[in-house]
């Protein structure tokens, strides 16, 4: 029995070991290599140390630069990782390894075995001391409208041909010797005059100098009627320098803004880049600042005072599309005396109910839907036969790679920081968890007040008659972005108005997609008649209609 038992035991002891052997040989064929990017720059780039967000980018595509590739739609979405670094000097390494969170490969392990061309970048944040007590380092515009991949200062490393098997070890040394230069802003011409100044109000919160721009585009015969002064259509929409409505010598528009019947009118954009986008979207917001006070008060002023521009309320009218359609019809209600009218075109969700797809104040969460126990994830953007091109996620996760608590420059990070209360790192207070989606509908609650639609019909009774024939809304009714939801829920509103009624218009395109609405000459056309037709009794409107 004892030679039986022994025999037993050697037996069970001789099964455990061969199997911890074959799980360990399974378990070091399923872990992956040491792969990792290492990302530095020299003292020749940049002197001084860097707090900012460094980049490891890959591509299989060798026509362009892979800083350039970079997205999360079906034109781009190339593997990008970003991860913060602090205080970082020249010659030292910030390490992305397979800890590191990435868009659209979570992790370098994803990263499928093959030739890539790889490329390292450096994002340069500036420290802001805000006045409200919130100390920040985030990306300063350098006039480029908040594109890190091509932002003056920024740093990157030529592109390298590799082989990469995350299954093998692998060390990419990527060295960001190579500086981004200044903008180069095009020079004024006959038509078409910029300027650019350091706002005070802006300067003041931030704690570093803030700029504000706009590029105005006169009408024809403007220099050889000195004596006329003209009304003004103020376009909204994404940082520029091109000339309003792309005006350039020689074509289509330039012959059509020329041309002997066209209104004579001023047209002006705006540049107003903020630390969190593009642009400010022209509110007053804990986050942002009080970009809303400061064009306002300081832009528009100066433009007026600079030009020949009729400055009463009839002679002002506003247009823009997508984000410009959103803040012209936001500058129009905030606005309702300043502004003659507004043409919004594919505005931004002007209806929270429909923040594209997802209703801030009743879904549980942003990044899918829960039917029938069946979880689906909800999409973003789509072609007109109804093709989706990403969802929320996709998109959302694309920016937190850019950067983290709404660094990325990105639309979903100037909504949060425009509508959302600060939290208590000085960042602004997410609607909802990056990682998972799951909305706090306590910060939903804050947003009611940029919700253009609740606005409007919390405070119809004496916003109504000031807005009156005022509101034009067009959009496709198969826009990209689905943002001909939230303009049903507004023109439902509208069209139960009483006391008055909107006399308004909404119109939508046809199975159109992002942004459909009325040409250049067909919002002329409607501006002049507009203008004309609510010119206050005695008004002379002959001079500029020459």
């Amino acid at each position: 029995m004892k030679s039986m038992k022994r025999f037993r035991f050697i037996l069970i002891v001789g099964l455990a070991i061969a199997l911890n052997t074959i799980c360990s040989i399974s378990s070091a064929q399923e872990k992956p290599g040491q792969l990792k990017f290492e990302i530095s720059f020299p003292s020749a780039a940049h002197l001084d140390p860097i707090t900012g967000r460094v980049y490891a980018i890959v591509s299989k595509d060798g026509g362009r630069e892979p800083r350039l590739q970079t997205g999360f739609d079906m034109a781009a979405g190339i593997p990008i990782w970003g991860r913060n670094v602090q205080a970082l000097k020249p010659g030292e390494i910030a390490v992305i390894d397979e800890t590191v969170f990435g868009f659209p490969l979570e992790s370098i392990i994803k990263i499928p075995p093959g030739e890539y061309y790889v490329q390292g970048f450096v994002n340069i944040y500036t420290e802001f001391k805000r006045s409200d007590g919130h100390t920040l380092w985030m990306h300063n515009d350098q006039w480029e409208g908040q594109r890190w991949n091509v932002s003056p200062g920024n740093l990157y490393s030529p592109v390298s041909k590799v082989f990469i098997d995350p299954g093998e070890e692998n060390l990419i040394r990527l060295v960001c010797d190579s500086v981004i230069p200044p903008v180069e802003v095009p020079p004024d011409t006959a038509y078409v005059k910029r300027i650019k100044f350091m706002s005070e109000i802006l300067t003041k919160f931030w704690g570093q100098p803030i700029y504000l721009g706009a590029t105005v585009l006169l009408p024809e015969g403007y220099d050889s009627h000195p004596a006329v002064d003209y009304p003004v259509c103020y376009i909204q929409g994404h940082f520029s320098l091109r000339a309003p409505h792309g005006f350039s010598e020689g074509n289509p528009i330039h012959k059509l803004w020329t041309s002997e019947n066209f209104p004579r009118m001023i047209a002006v954009t705006f540049q107003h880049p903020c630390p969190y986008y593009d642009d400010s979207y022209v509110v007053n917001s804990p986050n942002v600042g009080p970009y809303d006070d400061a064009i306002m008060q300081e832009l528009i002023p100066y433009i007026e005072e600079h030009f020949r521009i009729i400055r009463k309320p009839y002679a002002r009218v506003l247009t823009g599309g997508s984000t410009g359609g959103w803040i012209c019809l936001a500058m129009q209600v905030f606005h309702p005396d300043f502004f003659g009218g507004t043409w919004s075109l594919c505005p931004d969700p002007v209806d929270f109910r429909y923040y594209e797809l997802i209703n801030i104040y009743n879904d549980e969460n942003a990044y899918y839907r829960i039917h029938n126990h069946i979880q689906a994830e909800r999409p973003e953007a789509r072609d007109p036969d109804g093709q989706v091109w990403h969802t929320v996620r996709d998109s959302y996760y694309y920016e937190w790679t850019l950067g983290d608590r709404h660094r990325s420059g990105g639309q979903w990070a100037i909504w949060e920081a425009a509508y959302t209360p600060i939290g208590e790192d000085g960042h602004p207070k997410p609607l909802w968890d990056w990682k998972t989606g799951k909305i706090d509908h306590e910060v939903a609650e804050q947003w009611k007040k940029f919700d253009i639609r609740y606005y409007l019909e919390s405070n119809w009774s004496w916003l109504g008659p000031k807005l009156a024939g005022k509101l034009h809304v067009y959009v496709g009714d198969m826009d990209t972005f689905y943002l001909n939801n939230a303009v049903v829920l507004l023109e439902k509103f509208l069209e139960g108005t009483k006391d008055p009624y909107y006399a308004g218009v909404v119109k939508y395109g046809d199975r159109r997609p992002h942004c459909w609405g009325p040409s250049s000459a067909e919002l002329y056309q409607l501006f002049k008649e507009h203008i004309m037709k609510n010119a206050p009794a005695g008004e002379d409107v002959s001079p500029w209609n020459y």
